[in-house]
């Protein structure tokens, strides 16, 4: 057939796939019925791909095919109903995935319907009044328009906050001094059909389906994903054409990798923009985000300008408040310098402590008087939720943590689905 060993499913596009059906002789349609059976349907193996001839599976089993189907190795449950998945891939590596049954409020403000449901869903998100680009008549129209929803839009509303956070590396190459996933250093990238694994196992094992569920995803995981950025960008695409994932509910976050934002922004198929910031002068964030050193703030910002952004389209900063080290009034004043002009919005999250990091948690009240002063420097200001803290789920956490010591009130549910690997 001439297809190459242990070549994966998971990862093809349709061209690919078609081609693929063409050189085994086979009719067009089973181009369809393997892209069904892989992205909708997330078949593990090929013997489940019932649509396609038993001969016809043989073959592609024989010339080393595989479903490429992500392997949830373990998963920890949190008090708040976080879930962080283990996810392993053949060569003995591993990434996290996290579940957020209703999202920690990162959507909020972004001008979007999935940032609108965020905006509304409850304490922690709130921020400075976003314009709408609606007039009232129309949103009026809209709000009659949803009161006589069919059973099935009942159930996209009933996932509407649920939010997946992948990873794109093994490990990250960042080296942010505030993460325990820069602890890792960079192993690999992941390939299109790892990334896209991630989504597809976590959707499986939840039990929904888009686009009949509205999902939410973010590439904020392990990992920088614009240094991996021909995978991630084929991984978007495939999300958005084969798994269902409408691209306006979709983010990706980056250290500040400027040439590549630049490429971004001409994307067909391009998830919204999320820039971790962290630092509100070039002194400050070398320190703490070496990429500095090679991307200014000056030529972040310059990038971040200009950046084609769509209709009701803003732009996400990402700002962990360190206590005592960029949560000072004066750093929310230099923030706001920078930002100002910008059809832009910032969430503020307070740093989510973990073991090797020399940083502590602010408290509530500098996280307020910070968030206060950019949103009267009319700058919207969102502050996300934490959430799986107790199981090494939220921002910044995500190391591979296989042991989790935790206090008794906090009733971690560990649930293991095979042997723990070795870390």
């Amino acid at each position: 057939m001439g297809v190459p060993p242990t070549s994966s499913l998971l990862g093809l596009d349709r061209g690919e796939i078609t081609a693929l059906v063409s050189e085994a002789g086979e009719p067009s349609y089973r181009a369809k019925q393997i892209m069904d059976a892989v992205y909708r349907q997330r078949a593990e193996t090929l013997a489940e791909i019932s649509t396609l001839p038993q001969e016809f599976r043989e073959r592609l089993a024989q010339s080393g095919v595989t479903t490429g189907a992500a392997r949830i190795e373990k998963k920890f449950v949190s008090v708040d109903g976080t879930v962080r998945y283990l996810i392993a891939f053949a060569d003995g590596q591993s990434v996290e995935t996290v579940w957020m049954p209703e999202g920690d409020g990162g959507e909020a403000g972004d001008g979007s319907e999935a940032g609108a449901e965020a905006e509304s869903s409850g304490p922690g998100t709130s921020g400075a009044k976003v314009p709408s680009a609606e007039n009232e008549p129309i949103a009026a129209l809209k709000r009659c328009a949803t009161q006589n929803r069919a059973p099935q839009d009942e159930r996209r509303q009933a996932h509407g906050r649920s939010t997946i956070c992948i990873s794109s590396q093994v490990g990250c190459a960042v080296d942010c001094q505030f993460c325990l996933t820069a602890l890792l250093g960079v192993k690999r990238n992941l390939t299109a059909g790892e990334i896209v694994g991630q989504v597809c196992a976590v959707l499986k094992d939840q039990k929904v389906s888009p686009p009949d569920d509205r999902i939410n995803l973010v590439f904020m995981g392990m990992g920088e994903p614009l240094l991996n950025y021909e995978n991630f960008v084929k991984a978007a695409r495939l999300l958005v054409e084969a798994v269902g994932i409408a691209e306006r509910r979709m983010t990706v976050s980056t250290a500040g990798i400027v040439p590549r934002i630049r490429d971004f922004g001409g994307e067909a198929i391009r998830p919204k923009l999320a820039i971790s910031l962290n630092a509100s002068n070039d002194a400050l964030r070398t320190r703490l985000m070496p990429v500095n050193k090679k991307w200014t703030l000056e030529m972040l910002m310059a990038a971040a300008r200009e950046f084609p952004l769509r209709t009701r389209e803003w732009i996400t900063f990402e700002y962990v408040l360190l206590g005592g080290v960029n949560d000072t009034p004066e750093n929310a004043r230099e923030a706001a310098e920078l930002l100002r002009g910008m059809r832009c919005k910032v969430n503020l999250i307070a740093l989510n402590p973990g073991p090797g990091i020399d940083f502590t948690t602010p408290d509530a009240e500098r996280v307020a008087v910070f968030q206060k002063i950019l949103r009267e420097a009319g700058i919207p200001a969102f502050v996300r939720r934490p959430r799986g803290r107790d199981i090494y789920a939220a921002c910044g956490q995500l190391k591979r943590t296989v042991e989790v010591s935790t206090s008794p009130e906090l009733q971690i549910q560990s649930i293991s689905l095979s042997p723990t690997p070795e870390v």
